[in-house]
């Protein structure tokens, strides 16, 4: 079960409640009645495993297209010169 930390808004003590996840938040302090507010801090977060870096990805889909190109025979240049050929006309 989770601990949540709560502050109270009248009196300032901040309390400690093991609560279930489906329980509802409490609202009123127990010793003064003040409103009671949620206290949310940062954690860290460890990402371990492949897969979180740019190097653990595949290849980009043009450095795939430009190597099929280079495996059926054709080259960029040929492709270039038509293409600046068909420009200029």
């Amino acid at each position: 079960m989770p601990t949540y930390e709560y502050s109270c808004q009248k009196c300032g003590e901040q309390i400690e409640v093991f609560q279930s996840f489906s329980a509802k938040p409490l609202k009123k302090h127990k010793d003064c009645g003040g409103e009671l507010k949620k206290v949310f801090h940062p954690r860290g977060v460890v990402f371990k495993g492949s897969g979180f870096y740019k190097t653990d990805s595949k290849k980009s889909a043009s450095t795939s297209s430009s190597s099929t190109a280079k495996e059926s025979g054709s080259t960029g240049k040929e492709s270039t010169t038509t293409s600046t050929t068909s420009s200029e006309s």
